[in-house]
């Protein structure tokens, strides 16, 4: 558990009946100065968007429902210097979380809720679409879901005969630098599913989507694999921090 904080702690909310609380949270109305500060970044949020606030400020508007009757500002800023931006913060795992104090149960279930839109988002645009047609779309899903995540994961995107996604399935997670991926139960997946054609992606948690030899040889096999049951390998995508590699574009396939 992460460690308390009279200040920031979030308030023992009725579904979070077990979560610890270092000091009674005050009751009846917030102070003044911060039910005004909240009104007002509401309301410039509503008028100008997210381009109208910074990252902390939307991280602020994220953390008014955990924390309700306290200044969130500093938390807000902790999480900003902790993990670098908005998108960090919200896909960060649940002990790095509980690791920043004032974080408990209530703030992560909000972060938590946050990423979990996004990822559905990114997908609704993403499912039976044609793929490479939608090329961005792809990309857009694979760095929203992916490129902040501090170990590695791997995901197959089935395809049918006419390039429309099928499937999004994840395979494996790994360490920092490693994911075991198994060729076999790859292809044999794409059976099941009744799919032509597959899309390979994984992350590399170091930002630099360079591939090692053991993704470059983890590829061959699976296009072997592929060759072998008349399915095809369209890509390998790698996702780094702010860009991606194609073992296609890169002549890797």
């Amino acid at each position: 558990m992460g460690r308390n904080n009279a200040h920031f702690s979030d308030p023992r909310l009725p579904f979070l009946g077990d979560e610890a609380v270092a000091a009674p949270v005050p009751s009846g109305k917030q102070p003044s100065y911060i039910a005004d500060h909240r009104q007002r970044l509401r309301a410039r949020f509503m008028q100008g968007g997210a381009a109208a606030i910074p990252d902390y400020e939307l991280l602020e508007l994220v953390l008014f429902r955990a924390i309700p009757r306290r200044d969130v500002k500093p938390l807000a800023r902790t999480l900003m210097d902790r993990f670098g931006d908005f998108n960090r913060v919200i896909s960060a795992s649940e002990p790095r979380l509980r690791d920043v104090s004032g974080v408990g149960d209530a703030v992560i279930v909000e972060l938590k809720i946050i990423e979990a839109a996004a990822h559905r988002m990114a997908r609704s645009r993403l499912l039976r679409q044609h793929v490479l047609s939608s090329w961005d779309a792809l990309l857009d899903y694979c760095h929203t879901t992916m490129a902040h995540r501090e170990t590695e994961q791997f995901r197959v995107i089935y395809l049918d005969r006419k390039n429309v996604v099928i499937g999004d399935e994840e395979q494996g997670k790994g360490t920092v630098d490693h994911v075991p991926v198994y060729p076999r139960e790859v292809a044999k997946r794409a059976l099941e599913l009744n799919a032509s054609a597959l899309i390979l992606v994984h992350n590399h948690p170091s930002g630099d989507p360079t591939p090692s030899q053991a993704d470059i040889d983890m590829t061959q096999q699976i296009f072997a694999a592929c060759s072998t049951l008349g399915l095809t390998l369209h890509d390998h995508l790698i996702i780094g921090k702010s860009r991606e590699l194609s073992f296609r574009s890169a002549g890797y396939l």
